[in-house]
């Protein structure tokens, strides 16, 4: 009787030779040699500070100064152009309870205690109330004076308002310079070379319109910023001139209501 044949893979009976296995790990070998070159030799990937700053060249700095500024000129605006700062309610409301009750020096100390603007305009102010002048107690100098007041201290914060306007007319101009020397740049490469892939002249000229980018980036937003903080300061300076003439208003008709509406009839008789 014949015994079975062993069931063995074909892989567990036949036997490599030598020369093939010594093959086939050179062929890896290489391989792996050829892969790790091909990622040495890759550039690495760019930041986006590399990408959309850096590669814009010398002339983004004055760009990031420029942002900087309008950075810097955006808190000091918050900061000092508000209502708190130039018209308190607390203020308001005391200088109203004096004014209407005719209490004019005692409005003109409590005036001086306070920093803000409307404080300071009707210490200045409340100063030309005339008694002798029975009719309208010298309301027009007062008037005059809140008005002189105003005009005088409103220019600091005008100043600073108005570099808002500055930055949104450099900052353009000086990305388009930086735009314009960069493509000169890339050109006078062309001549010299003779010729020039596109794909490197296309590179070349988007990295020179970065400046142009960046400029707009900070012009657009300075601007807005400029009608929104010239828009806000006008209000603010209005509203407190508003506030004052009431207050003037206020101790005139503390004085004269009674006998204004003495004036007024109540009926014709015939």
């Amino acid at each position: 009787m014949t015994s079975p044949r062993n069931p063995l893979p074909f892989f567990r009976r036949t036997r490599l030779s030598p020369g093939f296995v010594m093959s086939a790990t050179l062929a890896l070998s290489a391989t792996l040699a050829l892969a790790q070159d091909a990622d040495e030799a890759a550039p690495p990937a760019k930041t986006w500070l590399q990408t959309w700053i850096l590669d814009g060249g010398i002339w983004m700095a004055p760009l990031a100064l420029c942002s900087v500024l309008a950075i810097t000129f955006t808190v000091l605006c918050l900061m000092t152009i508000s209502k708190a700062r130039f018209a308190p309610n607390a203020l308001r409301a005391q200088l109203m309870d004096l004014m209407s009750q005719c209490r004019v020096r005692s409005a003109i100390e409590t005036a001086s205690q306070s920093p803000s603007f409307l404080g300071r305009m009707m210490t200045v102010s409340l100063s030309h109330f005339d008694a002798t002048n029975g009719e309208t107690l010298g309301k027009e100098k007062v008037e005059d004076a809140m008005a002189e007041f105003a005009m005088t201290e409103i220019k600091p914060y005008q100043k600073w308002v108005g570099y808002f306007g500055v930055l949104s007319q450099i900052c353009p101009m000086l990305g388009l310079m930086g735009t314009v020397i960069g493509m000169v740049q890339a050109f006078g490469i062309l001549a010299l070379t003779g010729g020039a892939e596109p794909s490197k002249l296309a590179g070349s000229i988007s990295v020179a319109l970065l400046t142009t980018l960046g400029g707009l980036m900070v012009a657009i937003p300075s601007l807005a910023l400029f009608f929104f903080f010239k828009n806000r300061l006008n209000d603010i300076v209005a509203d407190s001139i508003h506030t004052g003439v009431d207050l003037v208003n206020a101790a005139t008709d503390a004085v004269h209501g009674e006998s204004r509406a003495a004036r007024i009839p109540e009926g014709i008789s015939i």
